[in-house]
């Protein structure tokens, strides 16, 4: 029989401009709150594995071999330790590895971790350094960056589902708030609908950045790192920690092609379908067992398609829900609790990871005042690479 695989540890810096400290510093800080939250931080060895995710370290840092340097940061050898890359699904991809390593009974304990420092760097070379990503030929020497591919999706989702540029902004007040009050967000204050799209010199503050997305209607460059301490539930060393454990319930995913005009139909996310399915499959929940969702939401329109592709709502309908506000926090359905990528931040190699943490704090009842979720039992995420190429959905039970 397969083991239970538990989370008892959690932890996450404040996403933002952290480019005056060292990558693997910000980590190793973000792991010793785990180890804290966990109450083991004098008992740390107990710790079989470590995964880190990270996609640009050897790009923008100049740093390859993280993992080995982690382990040494943490006075953790001899530790085993891997690095995860798998673009900005490197984080749950991590996560995923985790669980198998103790579902395998390779570990009993282990952490994850998640990590980037982009504003090492200018905007323009991060988002250069993300779209390496894209088909060498076919999508980067053309010039065709993620926030572009982004306006493309929204162009044609808009137009087949009649979501507007206002539905758009509505979004982003949303996750404004929500960010507002999460300690840990990098956009920690709010706008109003009418400072950014509904007053007549609206767009001076939210200029569009990729047609039809504006300011508002994309994440921030950000660097920031979250941590997992995962533990097999059905081993008697699940007595050494102090947190009751949060259930990794299931895990799915796939993928789609690598090039968006290779797909049958560009607005639809195959892969993100496909591995929600295969989520619930794995957890026995459906759709409507869920109680709050973050979504993989560089670009706020992918918060609706993605909500739809997973069966949240029905194709073209996430849009209605969202002005009759049921995915508030007082909603109907939360989604983005965090503020999501819009607001919290998206350093690429922690997201992953930084969701799952959210799911945690969630359906522990430990989230802020005013961001949590009346009596949680099912949190689910969303992580991808690409535009909905590589992608990894994750649901956590509270038991």
């Amino acid at each position: 029989m397969t083991a239970r695989v538990g989370i008892v540890g959690i932890g996450q810096i404040k996403f933002g401009n952290l480019s005056e400290y060292d990558l693997v510093d910000i980590m190793a800080y973000t792991a010793t709150d785990a180890l804290i939250d966990a109450g083991i931080l004098e008992n740390r060895r107990i710790i079989d594995q470590i995964f880190v995710a990270n996609m640009l370290g050897g790009m923008i840092n100049h740093q390859t071999g993280i993992a080995s340097a982690l382990v040494s940061r943490l006075d953790l050898e001899p530790t085993a330790a891997e690095l995860v890359e798998n673009g900005p699904a490197s984080g749950a991809s991590a996560v995923k590895l985790g669980y198998m390593a103790i579902a395998s009974g390779i570990a009993n304990v282990v952490m994850v971790v998640g990590g980037e420092t982009m504003r090492k760097v200018t905007g323009w070379e991060a988002t250069d350094c993300v779209a390496t990503l894209g088909h060498p030929e076919a999508e980067y020497d053309m010039g065709l960056t993620f926030p572009a591919l982004g306006g493309m999706f929204a162009r044609l989702y808009m137009e087949r589902y009649g979501v507007t540029e206002r539905d758009l902004a509505l979004v982003a007040v949303k996750d404004h708030e929500n960010g507002s009050k999460n300690k840990y967000a990098h956009i920690d204050g709010t706008c109003t609908i009418e400072a950014i799209h509904d007053s007549p010199n609206a767009h001076v503050v939210n200029n569009y950045v990729a047609e039809p997305l504006r300011l508002f209607s994309v994440c921030p460059v950000s660097d920031g790192a979250a941590v997992l301490i995962l533990v097999n539930m059905d081993s008697p060393i699940v007595e050494k920690f102090k947190k009751k454990p949060i259930r990794i319930a299931g895990i799915g995913s796939a993928t789609d092609t690598h090039c968006m005009h290779n797909r049958k139909d560009p607005v639809e996310m195959g892969a993100v379908k496909l591995s929600a399915e295969r989520a619930y499959a794995m957890a026995g929940v459906k759709p409507e067992d869920i109680s709050f969702a973050e979504l993989h939401d560089p670009f706020v329109i992918l918060e609706l398609a993605i909500s739809e592709e997973v069966g949240l709502f029905p194709r073209g309908k996430a849009v209605e829900a969202l002005r009759r506000g049921e995915t508030g926090i007082d909603g109907r359905l939360p989604i983005n609790t965090s503020g999501g990528l819009k607001a919290k931040g998206h350093p690429v190699g922690a997201t992953g990871v930084s969701q799952v943490v959210e799911l945690v704090r969630q359906l522990r009842g430990k989230a802020e005042k005013g961001r949590q979720v009346k009596d949680p039992r099912y949190g689910m995420s969303v992580n991808f690479g690409g535009l909905a190429n590589n992608v990894i959905t994750i649901i956590c039970a509270k038991d």
